[in-house]
């Protein structure tokens, strides 16, 4: 068995662990556009001590090339504090980044639950 038999995907509308990537239609190349990245969209994942979104790291693959390039690692490192006191704050699985594009491609987004191991979404990206 390889890492990738252990990789999960779903349709991120029925599904809490599925990252789900946000990037315009098309964006121009050389020109920043924002990429976002969340887990949970559709159903809330819970984000407790005990059930969390560790991190979300978003790779780009562009068309022709072998293989993808790692865009960004994101790590969450607070969950709440299972109490009531408030005094730890709940990180939200979401994250936005500025990124120029130069060529069309693919974007994936690869998530880990504490409980539920690695999720993977994916969209495509035109380049104009």
């Amino acid at each position: 068995m390889g890492l990738s038999d252990l990789i999960k995907d779903a349709d991120w509308k029925k599904e809490k662990h599925v990252p789900v990537i946000e990037v315009p239609a098309s964006v121009s190349a050389g020109e920043p556009a924002t990429v976002a990245v969340s887990v949970g969209r559709e159903i809330a994942h819970p984000n407790t001590p005990e059930h969390f979104i560790a991190w979300i790291k978003l790779f780009f693959q562009a068309e022709g090339a072998q293989f993808p390039v790692e865009v960004g690692d994101y790590s969450f490192s607070v969950h709440g504090s299972g109490d009531d006191d408030g005094a730890f704050p709940k990180a939200e699985p979401f994250v936005e980044a500025k990124v120029s594009f130069e060529t069309s491609g693919k974007l994936f987004a690869l998530s880990y639950c504490n409980i539920h191991g690695l999720w993977q979404g994916e969209t495509n990206l035109e380049v104009e």
